[in-house]
């Protein structure tokens, strides 16, 4: 059995950067419920000013790389990048909406349950799935009963809300599955600029065709957008990856759980939401469930082959 690479001490560099991870994706669900705009235009202006902070560099770093996705069996690797964007398009156009209509905490939790759907995933292409995972699977299943039907008995836009951050979790987990075939022979950057190109292109035409304004907006919306770009989406990232040095990817997967108590406790300093006791329950129940689906894939992909195993090491989506 393969032992794990050794690891240097955690170090209080790395745990800062852990730390500004978790509060830069908690911070996600918050700024899109603040934002005094629709939710698909938000969605199309932080992949958007995504683009056009890695596309420079990356066009200028990498343009073999981009050309050899053009041509021969390069091309596969670039239709994972192309269908990879679909899916992160979708999850956007479910999961933002889902933050301004349910609660912040809910809408948090319930995207979270990628993991879930991963190891779904997995099973479907013929892994196999320890008793560990499917025991996780069982008890989020559970929790999103729980924290779901609170809300359906609130009202009928929280329980909208929160149905769409589960699809929102669902496309996550096709998004990572493209990526990671995707991610064999490409680089971080050039995979993400195509990917968030594709996205923002698609959001794009939903904007125009939905007759969605992309423009008009206040000061506020347009910080808040800013600060989705700079904080969930490159520099949450960007915190876990440098922390991957010397922390685990499992201990990673984990920590990023964090970011549904931390939305949390955001979403009720800054915008006065309290969720209601049997929500949390249920949401608590579902962190749990998720927490032990992503350590249980992770034991058993140390102990079988990597053909056989479900893939372990995948967190939620950092929004």
């Amino acid at each position: 059995m393969p032992t794990a690479p050794h690891r240097p001490t955690l170090d209080p560099v790395t745990t800062g950067a852990l730390v500004l991870a978790v509060v830069a994706v908690s911070s996600s669900a918050p700024l899109v419920a603040f934002a005094a705009a629709p939710a698909l235009a938000v969605a199309f202006w932080r992949n958007t000013l995504s683009v056009a902070v890695l596309g420079p560099y990356a066009l200028g770093r990498r343009r073999a790389e981009f050309r050899s996705l053009t041509v021969g069996a390069g091309r596969r690797e670039g239709l994972y990048c192309v269908l990879s964007g679909v899916a992160l398009a979708a999850h956007f156009a479910t999961w933002m909406p889902s933050a301004q209509l349910t609660s912040v905490a809910a809408a948090t939790a319930l995207g979270a349950t990628q993991p879930v759907w991963q190891g779904l995933i997995a099973r479907g292409q013929g892994r196999r799935l320890p008793v560990a995972v499917w025991v996780g699977i069982g008890v989020a299943v559970a929790g999103a009963a729980l924290a779901t039907g609170a809300d359906f008995g609130v009202s009928g836009r929280a329980f909208a809300g929160d149905l769409l951050a589960v699809v929102g979790g669902m496309f996550a987990a096709v998004y990572t599955a493209f990526g990671e075939r995707a991610r064999t022979t490409i680089s971080t950057t050039t995979y993400t600029t195509i990917c968030y190109g594709v996205c923002a292109l698609l959001l794009l035409v939903l904007c125009l065709v939905g007759g969605v304004p992309l423009t008009g907006f206040d000061t506020g919306t347009w910080a808040a957008v800013l600060a989705l770009v700079a904080g969930a989406q490159l520099l949450g990232h960007s915190m876990f990856n440098y922390a991957l040095r010397r922390v685990s990817a499992t201990t990673i997967s984990v920590l990023v759980l964090l970011e549904a108590p931390g939305a949390a406790l955001i979403g009720w300093a800054w915008l006065g939401q309290l969720p209601r006791a049997t929500a949390l329950s249920g949401l608590a129940l579902l962190l749990a469930g998720v927490a032990v689906v992503v350590l249980g894939g992770a034991r058993a992909a140390r102990r079988v082959p990597a053909s056989t195993a479900v893939p372990a090491d995948v967190g939620p989506l950092r929004d």
